[in-house]
């Protein structure tokens, strides 16, 4: 199971229904960059169609209290099976209290992130921002989760102001089947779930994977055989995009939406060359991020996953979100360590 993430749909979280308001926390999620009052409605909020539902990630997850100025609190909607905060959430977290200390002209460009100590489910993070620079053309903001009195995450982000150039390149977006072809990442456990050979215990793990709630969907475009063994090599295509409607906002709002996205089932790209173990400890060191060009992170966009390398407890993941349009929009590296036993002779059929 180390390849196969934890379940992508359901609809049990508490939506909220839209109505043709434009003021929404879908806006309030990045707020203005002055004092500790109410975050305030941006530029650009179109309303979703009548009846629609809005992301989880935008009404819960993304969505922080505002204590002082450059303090802010963040809750938890998943926690998955590990019981362990989701890195991704952290990072994700994190930018948005960064991105409330910059201006609205000012967007994401990278971030670097650092997990120091185990998250803890049971209570909520606190971001502590710093202004570290304030340039003419980049700010530079610090962000640290603290919880228990010490930091869990430390994490710096860069803004810029929108600049042209006629320097431009990118790599080759990969050939794949459309979204609409796919199965998703239900789907496909509910297929094997009707496998009447699948062995007893094998059938709870994967009953209790599909009962998880994750805002996000993904639709792997070429599925592993769980019931495997064999070395795969080291890469993985799915198309993902957040649960729900976000619409046309504040780009730095699909940024922080990309970063919760992008940690999701990454580092298990290392392990797919040693499927014959059985994962013990696996969790993020470090993670890294690169916004090139505007997206929507509420459409469905190609993650290209890969890992070049894997050794002394650790592996590397590099992945590139695409656009469908060929557009290549984010670049992501992570760190993590990987720690494995021998899986015992026991058929999954």
């Amino acid at each position: 199971m180390a390849v196969f993430a934890p379940r992508m749909g359901g609809a049990s979280w508490s939506a909220v229904l839209v109505g043709s308001r434009c003021r929404s926390r879908l806006t309030e999620v990045m707020g203005d960059s002055g004092g500790a009052g109410g975050a305030g409605a941006g530029p650009g909020c179109v309303p979703p169609p009548p009846g629609d539902l809005r992301s989880v990630l935008i009404t819960s997850v993304l969505n922080l209290e505002r204590l002082e100025v450059d303090l802010f609190r963040g809750r938890h909607h998943w926690v998955p099976a590990t019981q362990r905060l989701f890195g991704g959430q952290i990072v994700g977290q994190a930018l948005v209290a960064a991105a409330h200390a910059v201006s609205r002209d000012e967007q994401v460009h990278s971030l670097h992130c650092y997990f120091v100590r185990t998250g803890d489910p049971k209570v909520p993070v606190l971001y502590e921002v710093e202004r570290t620079r304030t340039g003419k053309s980049f700010s530079v903001r610090s962000v640290k989760a603290i919880q228990h009195g010490k930091p869990i995450f430390i994490c710096q982000a860069s803004f810029q102001l929108s600049q042209g150039s006629p320097v431009q390149h990118q790599f080759t977006m990969p050939t794949v089947p459309p979204p609409e072809e796919l199965l998703t990442q239900d789907e496909l456990i509910q297929k094997f779930l009707q496998n009447p050979n699948v062995a007893e215990g094998y059938r709870k793990r994967l009953t209790k994977i599909q009962a998880q709630d994750v805002p996000i969907e993904i639709k792997p475009v070429n599925p592993p055989d769980i019931f495997s063994s064999e070395p795969q090599e080291p890469k993985q295509l799915f198309w993902v995009r957040a649960r729900g409607y976000i619409g046309e906002t504040d780009m730095k709002v699909h940024c922080c939406v990309a970063a919760y996205i992008s940690d999701y089932a990454f580092l298990g790209t290392a392990l797919l060359p040693h499927r014959q173990y059985r994962i013990k400890f696996m969790v993020s060191l470090d993670h890294s991020m690169w916004f090139h060009v505007p997206f929507r992170a509420d459409h469905w966009m190609l993650y290209e996953c890969e890992s070049p390398w894997a050794g002394g407890c650790r592996g590397l993941v590099q992945g590139r979100l695409w656009r469908r349009d060929g557009v290549l929009a984010v670049t992501c590296a992570q760190e993590g360590v990987i720690r494995v036993e021998q899986t015992p002779n026991q058929s999954k059929l």
